[in-house]
């Protein structure tokens, strides 16, 4: 592990932590993606693409704790699952409203993992994932035995309602961009979180925590607020989903549904924004392919991430993002020694001109 050199009153200040100013091409890319989302239900079942998102954001909240902070868990399936429950109840049962049911499956899932992160923060490495798998399992059998989650049945017909009154979410291009606007916001979410002062302690407790602690950083609590923001930011995901499929199940809770996005993130490239995007994708457009095939999807699966694994270390995202900053150091690299061979060789004629 590289040690931090980063000064903590740059980290306060938020000095190190201010991202650089977005070069053109990459504003250029960004726009181009916005557009084909935009485009996209006009030519792709809306269903399909809502559930791309909706894992997505899943993965990409998932990332925010391993990828930049390191906790690598495995009940986050218990924060999906258990907003989609609660977004349910409170869609069908309590009469909300599309956008009170996704903050009430937040708020849930947000209180669901503090009440773990408690519990959990405080192992490391291998304990704390075997806490948190444990701690979801539990949360698993209270879902199966609780009265108001509907047992194996889960909970059925749930209405999409009108968002705010107004948008009427029965009709698929109107929920889908009502998803996509949900999942863009819990994105940009994670960007912000991730390129914030606190980002960059994240960041510091992931590469060295003895270091952590030594500037005087509480990194507990660190890990703690970052375990509570990953598991609101997955409730998110879990809500919009009970809404699109209008069910929540015990599938959504089940410790599959956490080595899934493991997987997702994993064959994405973990640490980087993009990673889990491209892993969503890859993952349910495998499953939705293979859905009317004898051949059954978790071996395709399983091999496609040996192959990723032994090919591509960092993942697919991550490999080419290293690949390209390797070029372009050595490109840099060449450029320095261009100049200071030029500077050298003006030296030496201005020496033998006196």
């Amino acid at each position: 592990m590289t040690e931090i050199t980063a000064d903590p009153a740059a980290i306060r200040s938020g000095a190190s932590a201010a991202p650089s100013r977005a070069k053109p091409w990459v504003l250029a890319l960004l726009a181009l993606a916005l557009l084909a989302l935009l485009a996209a239900p006009f030519f792709v079942y809306p269903i399909f693409l809502m559930k791309i998102l909706c894992f997505a954001l899943f993965a990409a909240a998932f990332n925010l704790l391993l990828g930049y902070t390191g906790l690598l868990s495995f009940g986050h399936a218990a924060f999906f699952g258990g907003a989609a429950y609660a977004t349910a109840y409170a869609v069908k049962v309590w009469g909300f409203t599309p956008e009170l049911g996704l903050l009430a499956g937040v708020v849930a899932a947000s209180v669901l993992g503090l009440a773990i992160g408690i519990l959990a923060i405080r192992r490391q490495g291998i304990y704390f994932a075997m806490v948190t798998l444990a701690l979801s399992q539990m949360f698993f059998f209270f879902c199966l035995q609780a009265p108001f989650t509907g047992g194996e049945d889960g909970i059925q017909g749930v209405p999409r309602g009108h968002a705010f009154g107004l948008i009427d979410l029965n009709d698929p291009l109107a929920i889908y961009f009502f998803v996509l606007a949900t999942v863009l916001l819990g994105l940009f979410a994670v960007y912000r979180i991730v390129h914030s002062p606190f980002g960059m302690v994240m960041k510091s407790i992931r590469e060295n925590e003895n270091r952590a602690i030594s500037l005087g950083y509480s990194v507990n609590r660190y890990k703690l607020a970052a375990f509570v923001m990953s598991a609101g930011l997955a409730g998110l995901a879990g809500g919009a989903k009970a809404l699109v499929f209008q069910f929540a199940t015990l599938t959504d809770v089940a410790w599959q549904m956490s080595g899934e996005v493991i997987l997702m993130t994993l064959l994405g490239g973990i640490g980087t924004m993009l990673g889990p995007l491209v892993g969503a994708t890859l993952v349910v457009a495998l499953q939705n392919t293979l859905a009317t095939s004898a051949f059954p999807v978790t071996v395709v699966t399983g091999l496609i991430f040996m192959i990723c694994v032994l090919t591509f270390r960092r993942g697919l995202v991550g490999e080419v993002v290293h690949r390209w900053r390797l070029r372009r150091e050595r490109a840099e690299g060449r450029g320095r020694d261009r100049s200071e061979g030029q500077g050298q060789g003006r030296e030496r004629a201005e020496g033998s001109g006196h």
